[in-house]
């Protein structure tokens, strides 16, 4: 079966997993997934141990909603959007980041500007994921999935349960966050 279920696309699996109730196929979709969906948790929680009981909490979420897939995008980045939904609502629960709140506190000063000068100068990775630690929680996922994972906005937006201009604006904020973060410095 590994051998068979290695040539078979993730949608072709969720499809053999709904119509014939495979369930056992669904271990190929976890192996697929576990490290990435762990590497997004670690990414957001900067904790290892969380880390790995959010994606196991994640993978079997996913499982459970598989019926849920629909199919309009990847089955990697419904995974996803689920991965940063449960993510950030952990930590709006427990760490109490109720980013609308946070937002009001840390406001960007009115001169910053969300076009960038030199758009030919590259920053480096390490610095990128500094500067991406400095933000908030959902800022920092909204810049993931946007960039990193290349969802559309709709998606973000189901995946934050907020309206596509609530989405559109937050991204917006987060981008000019981390220039500002970047041009000064800080």
């Amino acid at each position: 079966m590994s051998r068979y279920g290695d040539q078979l696309s993730d949608e072709e699996i969720v499809k053999k997993i709904r119509q014939g109730n495979e369930t056992k196929l669904f271990s190929l979709l976890f192996n697929r997934y576990y490290t990435k969906v762990l590497d997004k948790c670690y990414s957001l929680t900067h904790n290892r141990d969380l880390a790995e009981e959010l994606t196991g909490d994640i993978l079997s979420k996913a499982y459970e909603k598989l019926g849920s897939y629909r199919g309009k995008s990847s089955f990697s980045s419904w995974l996803y959007s689920v991965t940063y939904n449960h993510c950030i609502d952990y930590l709006r629960e427990k760490k109490k980041l109720h980013y609308p709140e946070w937002n009001s506190s840390n406001e960007l000063p009115e001169i910053i500007d969300d076009t960038y000068e030199d758009e030919s100068e590259e920053i480096s990775y390490d610095i990128l994921m500094d500067l991406l630690n400095r933000l908030h929680t959902e800022e920092k996922a909204l810049i993931m999935m946007r960039y990193f994972d290349e969802m559309p906005l709709q998606q973000i937006a189901e995946a934050l349960r907020v309206t596509e201009s609530a989405a559109k604006m937050r991204l917006k904020r987060a981008k000019a966050r981390l220039l500002f973060l970047h041009k000064s410095g800080r």
